[in-house]
């Protein structure tokens, strides 16, 4: 029996294309799960399902995911139940298949980073990709919603790593980060051993900025080591990883979780005491040791030998070194970490004018800056000062800000 489809708007279809078609279509049904991809590879192979107007429909909205993408099946848009709330960085249009995945250059406890240009604006990126089972599993999702939210804040920061937007599949985390392409600090001291004084005063010098960033916002480190600070193309330093950040730590705030790399671990930690954010000074004087000796302080290749060296043996700096990096590093790897350099006053804020004369900062403020005695007196001047700076007022674009 044959059924012709009215006005002959389409080929005619037979008992058994009919049937074929509707078992293509429960297939969907039961497939669903698995993937919209593996589905459409199904029906493709069906040369008359293809010419079906609802099938090329199909066929035309649906993409092909990245193959190189860590080697994975692509996967449907998530469900709600599968869904993370990535707050406001958050990309609802964007999709893995708007990139083009060009090389693995890092990887983690949870997924990799790879580097990435976007096919419509031709950019490059470097796009985390991180799987939601490894993370569920360890239950590090706290870890990764902290991240986001520092990425977020951290933006206007020359040096710290900024965040574009975020997305998800039901499977995977995306961050589309900033690319910085001159590696990570830890495979330059792995190459050069060690570096002379004015290349790591630099280096701190940039580190203790960042960090304290991060404390005018709140927000404690806890992970600074060689491999998270990165060298941007013209040599300067950019931090990367907050997924250890502690944010909402006042300036006298403690946190008490144990987290850390064993070689950059300060005292307080390892006594599993509580401790503030003079941790990220300790941590910024053993990094300073490390580009300056070729190893941490106190290091071992046996951790509980060099977690009783971090937590009893005295500081050992050689006479290679110059007075003013001796001082640095004793104040910064004190124990005690009330009288650890930064305890007391943090690296420079907007209020420190210690570097303004005084002849200028002892001066009174005016009780009004909007308008002066003299020019209330003087009407006309007044007004001819207003005429001849017409236009001089000026305020941005009101879609700049967004």
């Amino acid at each position: 029996m044959t059924v012709k489809a009215a006005e002959a708007s389409g080929p005619a279809l037979t008992y058994s294309k009919m049937r074929g078609m509707v078992a293509i279509l429960i297939a969907f049904m039961k497939q669903r799960r698995m993937g919209l991809n593996d589905f459409i590879q199904k029906i493709a192979t069906n040369s008359y399902a293809c010419k079906h107007p609802e099938v090329q429909s199909i066929l035309k909205i649906s993409q092909p995911q990245e193959p190189e993408l860590m080697n994975a099946n692509p996967s449907p848009p998530p469900s709600p139940s599968q869904q993370i709330n990535l707050g406001p960085s958050s990309n609802p249009h964007a999709k893995p298949s708007d990139f083009h995945f060009l090389k693995v250059i890092g990887k983690g406890s949870f997924g990799k980073v790879l580097l990435a240009r976007h096919k419509a604006e031709e950019q490059f990126y470097a796009v985390k990709v991180l799987q939601k089972k490894a993370i569920l599993k360890k239950k590090e999702e706290k870890h990764i919603m902290s991240e986001r939210n520092v990425l977020l804040k951290n933006v206007k920061h020359p040096f710290l790593v900024g965040l574009h937007f975020s997305f998800q599949t039901a499977d995977k985390l995306y961050f589309v980060l900033d690319y910085i392409n001159g590696g990570e600090l830890f495979y330059h001291l792995q190459r050069e051993r060690c570096f002379l004084e004015p290349r790591a005063r630099f280096y701190a010098a940039e580190i203790a900025s960042a960090l304290g960033y991060l404390h005018s916002l709140n927000i404690v480190y806890r992970d600074l080591k060689p491999e998270n600070i990165l060298l941007d193309s013209q040599g300067h330093i950019v931090l990367t990883d907050f997924g250890l950040c502690k944010e909402n730590i006042e300036h006298n705030g403690t946190t008490s979780t144990f987290c850390g790399t064993p070689e950059y671990l300060a005292p307080e930690v390892l006594h599993k005491q509580p401790y503030d954010r003079t941790v990220d000074w300790w941590c910024l004087g053993a990094v300073l040791y490390e580009m300056l000796y070729g190893l941490p302080p106190f290091y071992s290749r046996n951790t509980a030998e060099m977690y009783d060296n971090i937590l009893n043996k005295p500081l050992q700096l050689k006479p290679n070194i110059t007075n003013s990096a001796r001082h640095l590093l004793e104040g910064l790897l004190q124990k005690d970490r009330t009288k650890r350099l930064g305890a007391k006053e943090d690296f420079s804020g907007p209020s420190d004018l210690r570097h303004f004369d005084p002849e200028f900062t002892d001066e009174p403020v005016p009780n009004s800056i909007g308008q002066s005695p003299d020019s209330i007196l003087i009407t006309a001047s007044v007004k001819e000062a207003a005429e001849a700076f017409l236009g001089f007022s000026y305020a941005p674009p009101v879609d700049s800000f967004l």
